[in-house]
């Protein structure tokens, strides 16, 4: 961005919660904090970090700024606000007014309430949309080795899931049971969570969805699972150190796979590997949806979701192709219509789907990165419906 003595950039929030601010900073810190880029007469930019007189240390070890402050180096006249995050817009407002700045320049996230401290000084707020979006988008060097550590260790819960439901015995009435016990969505679930806690990972509610409960796509599941009965597993958890996320997608069969589930499975697989071939710098993310939307329908398959005169039966993929993802486990870009031209070091997911009221459904997902000719797949699981081996 094109700065100049009058004008500076802001962003602002906690960086635990606020992926934009984090990404600029790569500095932890769970307070309200500050990121300002100004510019000196000659042409000199600095970027300086106000945050909590106790964390100030630390962010000279690690953060990326060139000079770190506290609120209390900043103080209006009239003195700070009790309240931290007030106090730290205040300094804000305070510092860019020492400077002579006139104009801000912000993103998508900045908070409310540093923008009205910064009018009452006179300084006119700019909400810039685009602003660090792309920069989050082209992953480093760093950023995709952590996606692939992350992405390494989704899979390792994934295996252990599907293998779980795989390998349970099934009752006469077709409920499944794990030590004697029936398996619930509940029980998978848990264990996801014990696997990945004890690995270092925060890890939201993982989708566990058994039979018709899969026909919703973000259904997250619950009861018992049954033999015979597609089960989608997805799983989407947040490294605790480096604050990555994997997000992996698996569709596991206990039994027999019935011949209708076998068809859209191969559909489903089918318009992956399309859509990934379709990936790369260049293209929109439009365009590879309509790989994916191209193979649904010559496999016989709709797109869209069910209207109320659409019969139980009724059979499609009913989202796009995939998503960014990063810091957060949905962010820009999308695959999907009107998705925008790819960048190298895109972090993306592919994950066709295919759902039907009357069975459930069938979804299978890996992360890829973005490169100039193509792209590159991080996953290393197999995507069959049959676990047992």
């Amino acid at each position: 961005m094109n700065l100049d003595r009058n004008t500076a950039l802001l962003m602002a929030g906690i960086p635990a919660s606020n992926a934009a601010l984090y990404h600029q900073i790569r500095f932890l810190v769970g307070d309200p904090s500050a990121f300002l880029v100004t510019m000196d007469d000659q042409g000199q930019r600095t970027r300086t970090l106000i945050l909590r007189d106790i964390e100030m240390q630390r962010a000279r070890q690690h953060a990326r700024a060139d000079r770190v402050a506290c609120p209390a180096d900043f103080a209006p006249a009239t003195g700070l606000s009790g309240d931290r995050e007030t106090a730290t817009a205040q300094s804000v407002a305070e510092c860019l007014h020492r400077e002579g700045v006139r104009r801000v320049v912000a993103d998508r996230s900045l908070p409310l309430l540093y923008a009205d401290h910064l009018r009452q000084r006179g300084i006119e707020v700019v909400c810039d949309p685009d602003l660090g979006v792309i920069e989050r988008r082209s992953k480093d060097a760093q950023e995709v080795e952590w996606l692939r550590e992350a992405q390494q260790a989704t899979e390792g819960a994934m295996e252990m899931a599907c293998r779980l439901v795989a390998h349970a015995t099934a009752r006469a009435d077709g409920v499944l049971l794990h030590e004697g016990q029936p398996l619930t969505a509940e029980y998978v679930r848990a264990a996801i969570d014990h696997w990945l806690l004890d690995r270092g990972y925060a890890n939201p509610p993982a989708i566990v969805a058994p039979g018709p409960m899969g026909a919703d796509c973000h259904d997250h599941g619950h009861g018992e699972i049954r033999t015979g009965e597609p089960v989608i597993i997805d799983i989407f958890p947040s490294n605790r150190s480096t604050r990555y996320n994997g997000d992996c997608t698996r569709t596991v069969v206990h039994g027999a796979i019935p011949d209708r589930l076998a068809k859209m499975h191969a559909a489903v697989v089918a318009a992956k590997l399309a859509a990934e071939a379709a990936t790369r710098a260049g293209v929109t993310g439009e365009e590879v949806h309509a790989a994916t939307q191209s193979v649904i329908r010559a496999h016989g398959f709709a797109m869209g979701l069910p209207t109320s005169s659409d019969p139980p039966s009724y059979c499609a993929m009913t989202h796009g192709t995939g998503h960014g993802v990063g810091l957060d486990v949905h962010e820009p870009p999308l695959l999907d219509r009107k998705g925008p031209v790819l960048v190298v070091g895109d972090a993306l997911t592919i994950e066709p789907g295919l759902y039907c009221r009357e069975v459930g459904g069938v979804r299978v997902e890996d992360m890829v990165i973005v490169t100039a000719d193509g792209c590159e797949n991080l996953n290393r699981l197999p995507f069959g419906l049959d676990w047992r081996s």
